[in-house]
C-alpha cells in the first residue's frame, strides 16, 4: 500500500503543553513579517492602544508585590515591637496598604481586559478582511491555478491559515508586549531591592537553559520521527478506509494490518520518548528554580539580619523571582508561535499575490448582442507554450447549429471549450463569436453568453428550487417549474415529500446521478444562454436515463448554438456538424452520414464502439 506522509501542522502536545516538535517555518520570515506589519498598519491606532493598556496592566501587576512587601514588613516590625513592649501591629496602615494593592490589581485586571478586547477586535477584523480578500481573489484567478493546485490547498488557506494567523496574532502580540515589559520591570524591581540577590536569581537562568537545551536536543529526533510516522499511520488509515472494498476483495487484510502494526510500533516508541523527554522539562525547571529560591532565601535572611533589607523585601523578591522565569518561557513559546504565524501569513500573501485574469478589452462588447455564430481560425495553443497540443484548428459554426466534438482521450476536445470561454487565451490564431474576437469581450461578460452542463454535476446544499434558480437568480417560481418540466424532471420532483422545497444534502446523495444531471439541465434551461456546452453529460448514467437526459438536452438545445463533447457516438448522430479531433487538430468534419460514408477515422471510432459492445 502506498503511504501518505501528511504530518499535521501543529506539533504534538506533552503533558505540560506543546512539545519542542518541528514548527512550520516561513521561507522568507523577514519579508513576510514586513508584509504583515504593513497589513496590520490599517489598525495602527488600535494596536498602539493595545500596547499602552498591556504595558499599563503589566506595570501595575509588577508594582503590587513591592507595595505588598510594606505590609509584611509592618507586620514583622509590629510583632517585634509587641515582644519588646511596644504598640504592636498598626492594622490601619496595613489596611491602607492592602487597599492600595487591591486597587493596583483591579487596575491591572481592567487594563488587561481592555487590551484583550481591543486585540481580539483587531485580529477578528483582520481575519474577516483576509477571508473577504481571498474570496474575491478566488474569482479573479485564472483557471490554470486551479488545475495546478488542489482544492484542499486553496481551502486550507481560507480556513487553517487564516485561523492560525488570527489566533496566534491575538495571543502572541499581547504576550510578547507583556513578557518583555515584565522582564524589564521585574529586573528593575529586583535590582532596587538587592543586587546580590538579583545576581543569584540570574545565575539559575543559564543553568536552566543549558539543561533544557540538552533535553530538547535529545528529544528533537523523537518528535521528528513521531511527526513522520503520525503522517504514515493517518495516511494508511485513510487509504485503507477509503479502499476497504478493494482490500477485502483481494484478501489483503493481513498485509494491511502488518504495515499498520509496523508503523504504529515506531509511532508508539517515538511518541513515548518524545512525551517523556518533553515532560522532564518542567520538573528540571522547578528543581533549578527551587535551588534558586533557597539561595535567595538564605541570602535574604543574611541581609535582613545585617539590616540591609527588610523582611517584606525578601517576600517581594521571591515573588519577583517567580514572575521573572515565567515571561522567559512565554517568549520562547511566542517565538515558535511567530514562526507559525509567519508561515501561515506567507501562504495567504502568496495566494493574494497570484497573477489574475486580465480583461484586455478597453471597450468590451455587450453579451446581449451575441447571436451564437462561432469561428475558429487557425487556433494554436499549448498550456505550456513549449508544448503545443492544438497546432492548427479551424471550423465555422452558424447560430443555432449543434456541433459535436469527438475524438480519443487527449485529442483536445475540452481544451477547445476552455479556449472558447476564455479560461485560456490562444497562442496564435483567433476564436470569434459573431465576428468579434473573444478577446474583445470582457471575460465575465463573454461567459454570461454560455451555459454549461458537465459530466461532474454540481449541486449545492439547499432546496431543489434554489439549485435550479442558480441559473438565473431573478427567476420566479413559475419559471423554475417551467424549466424543470422542459428538463423532464418535474414529475420526479413532485414525488418527493417536500417537492421543490426538498433539501439536497451536501453530497446530493438523496437523488440519483441521472436525476442530478436532469436538475443541472433544468438550471441551464432557466439560464437561457445563447451558446451551450454539454461535456459528457450522459457518460455516467444507464441507457434508460440517458434517453430521458437526451430528450431534456434536445429541449435545451432548441434555437441555441450547442457544442456537445461526447464519447458515446450514438448520442450525436443528429448533430448538424461533427468535428473529429485527433492530436489537437480536426481530422474530419461533416454530418454523421457524410463521415460514415468517408470510411475514415470517425467511421473507425464509431464502428469500434459497437464492435466492443
Amino acid at each position: 500500500m502506498a503511504e501518505m506522509n501528511r504530518p499535521p501542522r501543529r506539533g504534538p502536545r506533552g503533558p505540560h503543553g506543546p512539545g519542542p516538535g518541528p514548527v512550520e517555518k516561513a521561507k522568507d520570515f523577514k519579508g513576510t513579517v514586513r508584509k504583515l506589519i504593513k497589513y496590520i498598519a490599517q489598525y495602527k491606532a488600535a494596536v498602539i492602544a493595545v500596547m499602552i493598556f498591556a504595558v499599563g496592566s503589566t506595570i501595575f501587576n509588577i508594582a503590587g508585590p513591592k507595595v505588598l512587601s510594606n505590609a509584611t514588613t509592618e507586620i514583622f516590625n509590629g510583632l517585634v515591637s509587641k515582644v519588646q513592649g511596644g504598640d504592636g501591629i498598626n492594622f490601619e496602615k496595613i489596611a491602607e496598604i492592602i487597599l492600595m494593592v487591591m486597587g493596583m490589581y483591579v487596575l491591572s485586571a481592567s487594563f488587561g481586559f481592555v487590551q484583550g478586547w481591543l486585540m481580539t477586535g483587531i485580529s477578528q477584523k483582520m481575519t474577516y478582511r483576509m477571508r473577504k480578500e481571498i474570496s474575491e481573489k478566488i474569482h479573479r484567478i485564472p483557471m490554470k491555478y486551479y488545475e495546478s493546485n488542489t482544492h484542499g490547498e486553496v481551502l486550507s488557506r481560507v480556513t487553517n491559515d487564516v485561523d492560525t494567523l488570527g489566533m496566534s496574532l491575538n495571543q502572541s502580540i499581547t504576550q510578547l508586549i507583556t513578557s518583555v515589559t515584565t522582564i524589564i520591570g521585574v529586573l528593575v524591581m529586583m535590582l532596587s531591592i538587592s543586587w546580590i540577590m538579583t545576581l543569584i536569581a540570574l545565575v539559575i537562568l543559564p543553568i536552566s537553559m543549558i539543561l533544557i537545551m540538552l533535553v530538547v536536543k535529545k528529544s528533537q529526533k523523537y518528535f521528528k520521527q513521531q511527526q513522520e510516522y503520525l503522517g504514515h499511520v493517518n495516511g494508511q488509515v485513510e487509504e485503507i478506509y477509503g479502499g476497504h472494498l478493494v482490500v477485502k476483495a483481494f484478501n489483503r487484510e493481513e498485509k494491511a494490518l502488518e504495515e499498520f502494526e509496523r508503523d504504529n510500533r515506531v509511532l508508539y516508541k517515538s511518541a513515548m520518548m518524545s512525551q517523556f523527554l518533553s515532560g522532564m522539562m518542567q520538573p528540571i525547571m522547578q528543581f533549578v528554580g527551587n535551588l534558586g529560591y533557597v539561595g535567595v532565601a538564605v541570602t535574604g535572611a543574611w541581609l535582613a539580619v545585617k539590616g540591609t533589607i527588610s523582611v517584606g523585601d525578601i517576600q517581594a523578591f521571591i515573588q519577583y523571582v517567580r514572575q521573572f522565569t515565567q515571561p522567559i518561557t512565554q517568549i520562547a513559546q511566542v517565538s515558535n508561535m511567530l514562526q507559525s504565524t509567519a508561515a501561515a501569513a506567507e501562504r495567504v500573501f502568496e495566494f493574494l499575490e497570484e497573477p489574475e485574469e486580465q480583461n484586455n478589452s478597453e471597450n468590451p462588447i455587450a453579451p446581449s448582442e451575441i447571436q451564437g455564430n462561432v469561428e475558429f481560425e487557425h487556433v494554436r495553443f499549448g498550456y505550456d507554450p513549449e508544448k503545443i497540443i492544438i497546432s492548427d484548428f479551424s471550423a465555422s459554426v452558424k447560430s443555432g447549429q449543434t456541433v459535436a466534438i469527438v475524438g480519443p482521450t487527449g485529442a483536445g476536445k475540452t481544451t477547445m471549450v476552455k479556449l472558447l470561454m476564455r479560461f485560456y487565451d490562444v497562442n496564435s490564431g483567433a476564436i470569434k463569436v459573431d465576428g468579434h474576437d473573444v478577446r474583445e469581450f470582457d471575460r465575465s461578460g463573454l461567459r454570461e453568453a454560455f451555459g454549461m452542463v458537465l459530466q461532474d454535476t454540481w449541486l449545492f446544499n439547499g432546496t431543489i428550487m434554489e439549485n435550479i434558480r442558480y441559473g438565473r437568480l431573478d427567476a420566479t417560481d413559475e419559471e423554475v417549474i417551467a424549466a424543470a418540466k422542459a428538463a423532464h424532471v418535474d414529475h420526479f420532483i413532485r414525488t418527493l415529500p417536500d417537492g421543490y422545497q426538498t433539501v439536497l444534502n451536501e453530497e446530493s446523495g438523496n437523488v440519483s446521478q441521472g436525476q442530478k444531471q436532469l436538475l443541472t439541465i433544468a438550471r441551464a434551461i432557466l439560464a437561457d444562454n445563447r451558446i451551450l456546452i454539454l461535456d459528457e453529460a450522459t457518460s455516467s448514467v444507464d441507457t434508460r436515463t440517458e434517453i430521458r437526459i437526451q430528450k431534456a438536452m434536445n429541449n435545451l438545445m432548441k434555437g441555441r448554438t450547442s457544442f456537445v463533447i461526447a464519447h458515446r457516438l450514438s448520442t450525436i448522430r443528429d448533430a448538424d456538424l461533427i468535428l473529429v479531433m485527433k492530436d489537437g487538430d480536426i481530422a474530419e468534419q461533416g454530418s454523421h452520414n457524410e463521415l460514415i460514408a468517408k470510411n475514415g477515422f470517425y467511421a473507425a471510432l464509431y464502428n469500434s464502439q459497437f464492435a466492443e459492445a
